[in-house]
């Protein structure tokens, strides 16, 4: 396409809003199609014994990665396979015990039409989304799901747009259908996130992060302040504990206290780590979450100690 100039005045945002004002009456429409076919579909899903096996060709092929990965990580086993790529060997990765979907608006993608008589053979349920339910993929499903949009949003009715929208909700349907059946939870959707916030919050616990033994500095109460920090820095852990002669820990000194001690202007030569350290300290046990942990150390308020701002830094201590 040769460059062309930008027209004077044009809309931007109406233009946007004009595809959004499309594709959500069509998303309305799409309500007439969650029937007694998405009941069935949702069974074959909820009562497959192998895994839900997606195919899709061209942006058919993106909503459909993208829908095998909501179903995967929603409590339905799922993946996606290429139809080009499973007819030269990858159909070997489905069996009997799964179902696939296969998606084209159109309905006569060749290269999944091809793989019909194969699927039929080994007997996998066919469960197909397309926009046209006289096709040849929406005869040949077991079960057919209707996707059809009065129009594209594309104002040239050639780049897919709504269709694929509602191919995509149609999966979200599906997903979250099953999702409810199964009695998914967020325990269970952590499980399979462990990368993401969700996950560390729900399965990361305090034993899967905290040091033990030598690694933690500590010093004893009477130490002075440079054998505090000497032990500080060896460590590498930005603070130590105080402990008394039986090793009990009696109070924690951070690098935070550090600075704030050379705000005093006093003489640190002098100082013992007693003097300077935060006394007490909250306790748990290594097997709470770590977020619980987390939930226990808020961050006091400065208040006024020998004239200066001060505000002790609360830490976690871990007992057995």
């Amino acid at each position: 396409m040769s460059h062309v100039e930008l027209q004077p005045g044009f809309d931007f945002q109406q233009a946007g809003k004009e595809v959004l004002a499309i594709e959500r009456e069509c998303l309305a429409e799409l309500d007439q199609y969650i029937n007694q076919n998405f009941t069935l579909a949702c069974e074959k899903m909820f009562w497959c014994k192998g895994k839900v096996v997606v195919m899709g060709m061209g942006k058919s092929g993106h909503i459909g990665r993208k829908m095998a990965a909501t179903f995967a990580s929603t409590g339905t086993p799922s993946f996606f396979v290429h139809p080009g790529e499973a007819a030269h060997g990858d159909l070997g990765m489905v069996t009997p015990q799964d179902v696939v979907i296969a998606i084209s608006n159109s309905g006569e993608s060749s290269e999944i039409t091809a793989l019909i008589p194969v699927l039929k053979r080994l007997h996998v349920p066919l469960i197909c989304i397309t926009g046209r339910p006289e096709s040849s993929m929406a005869r040949a499903a077991d079960v057919h799901l209707c996707v059809k949009v009065a129009k594209e949003a594309c104002p040239l009715g050639l780049a897919p747009t709504s269709s694929t929208t509602a191919t995509l909700v149609m999966g979200d349907a599906l997903a979250v259908a099953l999702l409810k059946a199964r009695g998914f939870t967020a325990e269970d959707f952590a499980l399979s996130h462990p990368g993401g916030a969700l996950g560390r919050k729900l399965l990361l616990r305090v034993n899967d992060i905290m040091h033990t033994g030598d690694e933690i500095p500590h010093v004893k109460k009477t130490a002075s302040l440079r054998d505090a920090l000497l032990e500080v820095t060896r460590k590498n852990l930005g603070m130590t504990v105080i402990c008394d002669d039986n090793m009990m820990i009696e109070g924690i000194f951070t690098d935070g206290d550090l600075r704030r001690v050379f705000d005093m202007g006093v003489d640190v030569r002098q100082l013992s780590i007693a003097d300077v350290m935060t006394p007490g300290g909250i306790r748990v046990r290594p097997g709470i979450l770590a977020v619980e942990a987390l939930n226990l150390m808020p961050v006091p308020p400065y208040h006024l100690r020998d004239g200066c701002r001060w505000r002790p830094f609360t830490r976690c201590v871990t007992y057995a």
